[in-house]
């Protein structure tokens, strides 16, 4: 009996947030929140545009499951809920569908340039989902998602704008990395199933090296950033350090294990690198 026939678990509820990739939506959620902070937003606009990121990255990691549901049973992912049995395909493609109406419609709320960046930050996220994945051009998504996401903060602002040149090249940045660590772990699971994204074309060692690669531009970024608005200080050069010994540890740990740590490694890094920013005061906006 298939993981889709089965009923839905009294511990459903559990099932489901599991199937939501808890850890990057905990994150990106924070990232939100914390550029948002940096951007000077007020308390209902910061709730807003967490509430929006929050749900919306809550949207993407439920269809990821959803539409994945197949596959994952396929072979074996006993950390996936829906593979395990322990809730439905059906049900978490509900809650996929009902988070992204609520990131819509909180969206709205914020203006219709937020509506505009933060829906094709989404479409962005569920084509990767749905389709890219599969492509040479799995890369794009990441870099469109996440260049866009520094922006969402000040277009949340009541003066909405769009983020500067180096924040949106730092934000593309983090979003190569995120997805070269992402799947290092899967790749002869994806490889198994018809997957094969440009890391699988590439080869391990090559997205481990571009992962971190992409780290380093993005730190590079965010310390040019800081130069150019005058706001460059010991702080920023201890920030800097940080980020890179992060990515030097993940960079080796890939290397030797491509396992779950790389990619938290890599989540952990995009924290430091917002810290960063907030610490130096630099404003998102040119």
């Amino acid at each position: 009996m298939t993981a889709e026939a089965n009923p839905v678990p009294r511990g459903a509820a559990g099932a489901l947030w599991r199937s939501c990739h808890p850890g990057p939506t905990v994150v990106v959620s924070v990232l939100a929140l914390l550029l948002g902070l940096s951007t000077g937003l007020d308390a209902a606009r910061l709730a807003l545009l967490v509430g929006a990121v929050g749900a919306g990255q809550l949207s993407v990691g439920w269809s990821n499951d959803a539409i994945d549901a197949r596959r994952d049973t396929e072979v074996g992912r006993r950390d996936k809920p829906i593979a395990r049995g322990e809730i439905t395909a059906r049900t978490v493609a509900v809650a996929a569908g009902v988070a992204l109406l609520v990131a819509v419609g909180l969206s709205v709320l914020l203006g219709w340039g937020f509506l505009a960046a933060h829906t094709a930050a989404l479409v962005s996220a569920w084509g990767y989902n749905a389709w890219l994945k599969r492509t040479a051009a799995s890369v794009v998504p990441f870099a469109v998602s996440f260049g866009l996401f520094p922006s969402l903060a000040t277009l949340a602002a009541v003066e909405p704008s769009f983020a500067s040149p180096w924040a949106t090249a730092a934000g593309a940045a983090l979003g190569l990395a995120v997805h070269f660590s992402n799947v290092l772990p899967d790749l002869d699971d994806d490889a198994a199933t018809g997957v094969r994204g440009l890391p699988h074309r590439l080869g391990a060692r090559t997205s481990a090296i571009t992962a971190f690669a992409a780290l380093a531009t993005g730190a590079g970024a965010v310390t040019a950033g800081a130069v150019v608005a005058g706001a460059a200080s010991p702080v920023t050069l201890v920030g800097l350090l940080a980020v890179l010994a992060i990515g030097a540890t993940g960079l080796v740990r890939a290397l030797r294990r491509p396992d779950r740590t790389v990619f938290r490694l890599v989540m952990l890094a995009a924290l430091a690198l917002v810290l960063l920013l907030a610490a130096t005061g630099v404003r998102l906006t040119t």
